[in-house]
């Protein structure tokens, strides 16, 4: 005898799997690793300080 199927129940389980594979794509396709992370953020904030550092100084309160 056939065991009985409940078939919410097996289009949700299918569901969730598709979407397990996706998300395994998806991270090896756009995800980035933390090295790279903290590489992006050092960079920007260096070029922030050099450009801060070279911002010229207002003569008055004015900006002018």
């Amino acid at each position: 005898m056939a065991e009985i199927l409940n078939l919410n129940r097996a289009r949700k389980a299918k569901t969730k799997a598709d979407a397990k594979v996706q998300a395994v794509e998806n991270r090896a396709k756009f995800g980035r690793t933390k090295g790279d992370k903290a590489l992006e953020t050092a960079r920007a904030e260096k070029l922030k300080r050099e450009l801060d550092g070279a911002r010229r100084e207002s003569q008055d309160e004015t900006g002018e």
